[in-house]
């Protein structure tokens, strides 16, 4: 396993598990929760949720602007933007 997936799996682990001291807001949140999913699944795929489904809409949009990052690239910003936050 590479350096930059260990410390991702790390970054994910301690924002899974964090308590206390780690309280993010739904921005932040939403930001974390796309750059994992074009990490682990690529480029968002397809339709978009309906109107009344605001928050797989929120989710949907957030992932789909990252659209044509590399893995890689998303697994260091994830990691770079929980060091930011600690």
């Amino acid at each position: 396993m590479s350096d930059l997936k260990t410390r991702f799996d790390e970054a994910v682990n301690y924002i899974q598990t964090a308590e206390g001291d780690f309280k993010p807001s739904n921005e932040m949140k939403l930001e974390f929760y796309a750059l994992y999913k074009q990490a682990t699944e690529g480029d968002v795929s397809g339709k978009r949720p309906g109107m009344m489904d605001f928050v797989g809409r929120a989710k949907f949009d957030a992932w789909e602007k990252l659209k044509g990052m590399s893995s890689d690239e998303a697994m260091q910003k994830y990691i770079d933007k929980l060091e930011a936050v600690k």
